[in-house]
């Protein structure tokens, strides 16, 4: 189902061997244009066993993990030496998908300083997963940001797995910013207290809205929610230096 991803006629290691190539043309590139993420997915060995029937067997989700690591290794590397970082969207269908498996990919890969995060809350809220909870978790490691909007509306038919349906009959389904469920005030504040400084990203998907508006009203959305953060303090209206004695004075001590 990849193979329009990839030229014809790839297979196992000559597959691998060219996807990293690319990759690391992206890191050069980045670099080249003074971009520090590189937005990526992880890829997928146990992603069909994301759900635990049949029994999994004992290991193999480490064995997974521990060849995950195995091939993105090298190319952190690259990464690091440009400078740059991967930022791993956490996605389903990847093996990285949320905090818990991308906690277990830092553990394979020695918590690499290349190993980052392209933050989508979308996703997260339709794994039902505290979208904003996970900025203050992990914010150092938030590289890139997609502003991506979605909502979950579960009803008698579907739910989280969406019954094979269109993204239109789906519980959870991609919407254009603003008009799903991302509390995305609160997600530019989280991320301005984390210290993010990259770019917001407009992600246009919506199962409803034509691209064309999603595009037209998206931009002015991100431009809205956008914080210029500073280091004065609101209630600083005396502007003293600190006078020990005076505070001494003021507190009944002398």
């Amino acid at each position: 189902m990849f193979e329009a991803f990839h030229p014809p006629g790839l297979q196992g290691t000559e597959r691998t061997r060219w996807a990293t190539q690319e990759l690391e043309k992206c890191i050069r590139a980045s670099a080249n244009m003074g971009i520090r993420n590189v937005p990526t997915l992880s890829g997928a060995f146990a992603w069909h066993m994301a759900y635990p029937w049949p029994q999994r067997l004992d290991g193999i989700i480490d064995e997974a993990f521990k060849e995950l690591a195995k091939r993105w290794k090298p190319v952190l590397d690259v990464a690091e030496q440009h400078g740059c970082v991967m930022g791993y969207e956490l996605h389903p269908g990847s093996d990285i998908y949320d905090g818990a498996t991308f906690e277990m990919f830092l553990d394979h890969v020695d918590d690499h300083p290349a190993a980052c995060i392209n933050y989508d809350p979308s996703h997260f809220l339709m794994q039902q997963l505290d979208y904003l909870k996970f900025i203050q978790l992990y914010g150092e490691r938030i590289s890139g940001f997609h502003v991506k909007d979605a909502e979950f509306q579960p009803t008698g038919r579907v739910g989280v797995y969406g019954g094979y349906q269109p993204w239109s009959g789906r519980a959870g389904r991609f919407r254009s910013p603003g008009d799903g469920q991302v509390n995305f005030r609160r997600v530019f504040s989280l991320l301005a207290e984390a210290g993010y400084d990259g770019w917001a990203v407009l992600e246009w998907e919506c199962c409803i809205k034509s691209p064309e508006q999603g595009a037209a009203e998206g931009a002015p959305f991100i431009q809205q929610h956008i914080i210029e953060t500073t280091d004065l303090a609101f209630d600083d209206f005396a502007g003293g230096e600190t006078d020990t004695a005076n505070n001494r004075r003021v507190l009944g001590l002398d």
